[in-house]
């Protein structure tokens, strides 16, 4: 019998890695930016139009700008955590599912132990069980 497990991938920091973070982070904080210069310019073109409450119009797009601020806030905590990791750090990037085989007789607290796969500039280098 198969049953679906949790992985977590874990990433060791480099240069290159801290790098290749930043500059995501950096173009995730453009995208948001853009978003809410794109929202500010719909909400005045939909406040011209008649028959639109104006008020309802301007607290819906203040709050999805909003959103996209408290995300970009979040951004910039992110790198600030960065910038404070050193090289050799790992960090937990992301958890993924895994398939694992459970048969009779095999023993239980190996199977749901903590799993974690390591990766250093996007080369598995370890594969803790």
């Amino acid at each position: 019998m198969n049953i679906i497990k949790k992985v977590l991938i874990k990433q060791i920091i480099t240069e290159k890695s801290k790098g290749k973070l930043q500059t995501n982070f950096h173009n995730h904080k453009m995208r948001l930016e853009q978003e809410c210069q794109q929202l500010l310019f719909e909400q005045r073109k939909l406040q011209n139009k008649t028959g639109i409450s104006k008020q309802e119009v301007t607290a819906r797009f203040q709050q999805e700008i909003k959103n996209r601020k408290e995300k970009m806030k979040l951004i910039d905590f992110k790198i600030e955590q960065l910038d404070m990791l050193e090289i050799g750090s790992e960090i937990v990037e992301k958890e993924v599912e895994a398939l694992v085989e459970v048969d009779v007789g095999t023993h239980w607290n190996d199977i749901i132990g903590e799993k974690a796969i390591v990766v250093k500039d996007d080369i598995v280098i370890r594969i803790d069980e």
